[in-house]
């Protein structure tokens, strides 16, 4: 085994993995893209496991192997004795049939079959063997255990309001600034550059190769301008991260030559799609693939067998949720599938391929606006953004825009990116392109997108648009909402009879016209502004009715909105505990869509109707975690202006009947709950803050998954305590206390009581102060 000479950084979960595997398997094969460390993790497992080979540990390192004929006698030269340099399959196995060892293959991928009959020679032959291998792809033999290994861990976008601690302490940036140090003695993270760490981290996907090439960068560039250069266009990161040690293997020192040779273990319809997929942005799902890169060489058949080939070669990451499976190329195998695309000719036509599906997909989730909620919008984002910017680029494209950055109205608010949608809009409505009909949809989004922004100003300059176009015959919708409009414009100017009165006659318009997207809003909106007038009962009418309407039709995001303004009124005319659990369940299903502002107006009426229940510090917790989300996700309540008084009766009850300095603690402590953390506390009917743990927002620790004995005994061997002194202090046997150790260095990955010792401590260690908290986001 060769001595490492860098050091080790995280891989902690994955390292107990390996030897979980290892213990109940006698093959495993480590699998994942070039460059993200299968080899020095399996090193890594390699020397906890030692003591449980007593016959050894043979390392073949087979990626200068390019003959398969040269396979049994690399291994056989690995052995600690052979009686000939190049013996036969069968003297192999009859060498180490008595072995207890375990046998690492690295690099197996250029030598699958001869790699894969090997091995199931060996473990046929050799009872107590076990093999251990690395390759881009699997053996594909039975009793393969398969571990994927990832990227690191990136750094939270929102890494500005996280401590500089725990940005240190992310893997991605610790490996970074170790292997930086190396270069760069004095290099440490600072305030002044971990804005710049962190987005390098994430622009290189947290690829340990890309980060150390990128490290040996800093020798004639600073972290700024090396990210600068990725980012520009103009230089690509092929020629920016050629600096790798003249130690490592001939592919490692360049990234360019890492992917080559990836392409070079695909087949040609596989580079072929490899080179069609990196028009995606962010993703794709097989759907996706079949409607995009088929055709010229690639029948839609054949896109599932070629995109399970390209995930099997690691050239593909495979992700599963709820939504399905996607796929998605790293960074650096997209550019290089776009230098093929170019090279070929066929990067035009492939992009605007993209650029159809995409904007077909928001037409078809248009309609469904008041159907059950699209959440694959979400996951496809960054196609969508990219789609939309090509067609806004291409003359003929702009009435595409247009409709797209409209049809995509709810998707900009539920995801947070208010002020995406807004620039996009503002842009197609300024192409002076599209019939009426459309334009004044446009002008009546991007005029929401303005008010849930506080953006009085233009809001109303754009109803003043779109009630220019509501007068031109059989523009009945669009009468409806500018009507919807106005009222809303009307509530936040605090004109609440004009309020009522533009959104009876928004409702009217809708029910005319049939629009039940625009009746659920209107609804919503009257049942809340009823509510500020003191009309409870009123309220709780036209939230039933939208809730009527909603089930009738499965509008799920439009039912979220409609049962908490119910959960609002019902806590308005009396009934705290009933208002609470309804604006729970709008919370829930909230949650469920990923609707940040919907989950924000859950969270501020929760904390209103905690401050009426006299549960002071619990409302003051909600109105932190409240805070923070507005400050992290961009969800803001500005779009409910109208609910402004409750919110200022609500803190300033709190900071009265807590006093100033229990007030901003409790402030502090909810906002420094993560997203998740601040939806259980809110669920969860508590008063008091849940354990922090020292973690910031937006960032929490796993587990350790340690018992309450082996947490005990950790606190133990951290304070210097012997296994002998230990099983003293807790009247145990000698061997049951040293059984606990062995099973705590398991589960953390450890290999020495120091390191259990350093991990106690961090975990002990108090939070770094409250961060800064903004206004009231209403």
């Amino acid at each position: 085994m060769p001595a490492e000479v860098t050091s080790f950084v995280g891989r902690r979960h994955e390292t107990a993995e390996v030897r979980r595997l290892l213990s109940a398997a006698r093959l495993v094969t480590l699998t994942g893209v070039g460059g993200v460390g299968k080899t020095r993790l399996a090193l890594s497992v390699a020397a906890h496991v030692r003591r449980a080979f007593p016959d050894g540990i043979w390392l073949v390192e087979l990626a200068e192997v390019r003959d398969p004929e040269r396979l049994i006698g690399s291994v056989a030269e690995a052995l600690p004795a052979r009686s000939r340099p190049l013996p036969s399959l069968a003297a192999l196995a009859d060498a180490v049939r008595d072995q207890q060892a375990l046998l690492i293959l690295d690099n197996c991928e250029h030598l699958l079959a001869g790699c894969a009959v090997l091995v199931e020679t060996l473990l046929h032959a050799a009872p107590a063997l076990c093999v251990l291998a690395t390759s881009r792809q699997p053996l594909g033999i039975r009793g393969e255990q398969l571990l994927v290994v990832p990227a690191l861990p990136l750094p939270a976008e929102n890494g500005a309001t996280a401590a500089l601690r725990s940005v240190a302490g992310n893997d991605s940036v610790r490996l970074f600034t170790e292997r930086a140090r190396a270069v760069l003695p004095d290099f440490t993270l600072t305030e002044d550059n971990r804005s710049a760490v962190s987005a390098l981290c994430r622009r290189l996907d947290g690829v340990p190769l890309e980060l150390e090439l990128a490290a040996g960068r800093l020798r004639a560039l600073s972290v700024q301008q090396l990210l600068d250069r990725l980012g520009d266009g103009r230089h690509d990161r092929f020629h920016l991260l050629t600096a790798g040690p003249r130690a490592l293997p001939r592919r490692h020192q360049r990234l360019r030559a890492l992917i080559d040779w990836s392409h070079g273990l695909c087949t040609p319809k596989e580079r072929l799609l490899w080179a069609r997929a990196s028009v995606f942005a962010g993703g794709l799902d097989l759907a996706a693939a079949e409607a995009v890169c088929c055709g010229a060489g690639i029948d839609r058949g054949d896109v599932i067998d070629l995109v399970t080939g390209l995930v099997d070669k690691s050239v593909l990451t495979r992700t599963e949720d709820a939504t399905g499976v996607r796929y998605d190329l790293l960074t650096s195998a997209r550019e290089y599938g776009r230098e093929l695309l170019a090279a070929a000719g066929a990067e035009a036509t492939l992009l605007c391929r993209h650029r159809d599906y995409y904007a077909g997909l928001s037409a078809e989730v248009a309609p469904e606006a008041f159907g059950p909620a699209p959440a694959r919008l979400e996951l496809d984002h960054a196609n969508l953004h990219a789609a939309l910017e090509r067609c806004l680029a291409e003359p003929g494209q702009r009435p595409v825009a247009l409709r797209m950055a409209a049809d995509l109205l709810y998707h900009w608010i539920r995801c947070g990116a208010i002020g995406e949608g807004r620039r996009l809009l503002d842009l197609a409505l300024a192409a002076d392109a599209g019939p009426p009909a459309l334009r004044a949809r446009a002008l009546w989004a991007a005029g929401v997108l303005a008010l849930t922004q506080a953006d009085t100003g233009p809001a109303t300059a754009l109803l003043e648009q779109v009630n220019t176009l509501a007068e031109q015959p059989g523009q009945g919708p669009a009468r409806g909402y500018a009507a919807l409009l106005a009222g809303m414009l009307a509530m936040y100017g605090e004109d609440r009879a004009s309020a009522l009165a533009h959104y009876a006659d928004a409702a009217l318009l809708h029910r005319m016209t049939g629009d039940r997207a625009g009746l659920a809003v209107t609804l919503v909106r009257l049942s809340l502004a009823r509510c500020v007038l003191g009309d409870a009962p009123g309220a709780m009418d036209a939230a039933r009715e939208c809730l009527r309407l909603c089930a009738a039709h499965g509008a799920s995001r439009h039912h979220a909105y409609a049962v908490t303004a119910l959960g609002v009124a019902v806590w308005r005319q009396g009934d705290p505990a009933r208002g609470a659990a309804l604006v729970k369940e709008g919370l829930r299903a909230h949650r469920c869509l990923g609707d940040r502002p919907g989950t924000g107006l859950g969270l501020a009426a929760l904390a209103w109707v905690a401050a009426a229940q006299g549960r002071y510090e619990r409302a003051a917790l909600l109105l932190g975690a409240l805070r923070n989300l507005a400050q992290v996700s961009g969800a803001r309540l500005s779009g409910f202006a109208e609910l402004a008084g409750f919110h200022e009766v609500c803190e300033a009850a709190a900071r009265r009947h807590l006093g100033g300095a229990a007030f901003r603690t409790a402030l502090g402590q909810g906002a420094r709950l993560s997203y998740d953390r601040a939806l259980d506390y809110a669920l969860r009917d508590r008063d008091a803050a849940p354990d922090l743990g020292g973690a910031d927002a937006g960032e929490w620790p796993e587990p350790s998954s340690l018992t309450p004995r082996e947490t005990e005994i950790a606190e133990l061997v951290a304070k210097g305590l012997s296994n002998r002194q230990i099983a003293a202090a807790l009247t145990i046997a000698l061997r049951t206390a040293e059984g606990h150790i062995g099973h705590i260095l398991t589960k953390l990955g450890f290999t020495s009581r120091t390191q259990i010792a350093v991990w106690e401590s961090e975990r002990k260690l108090e939070p770094a102060g409250a961060p800064y908290v903004r206004k009231s986001p209403l």
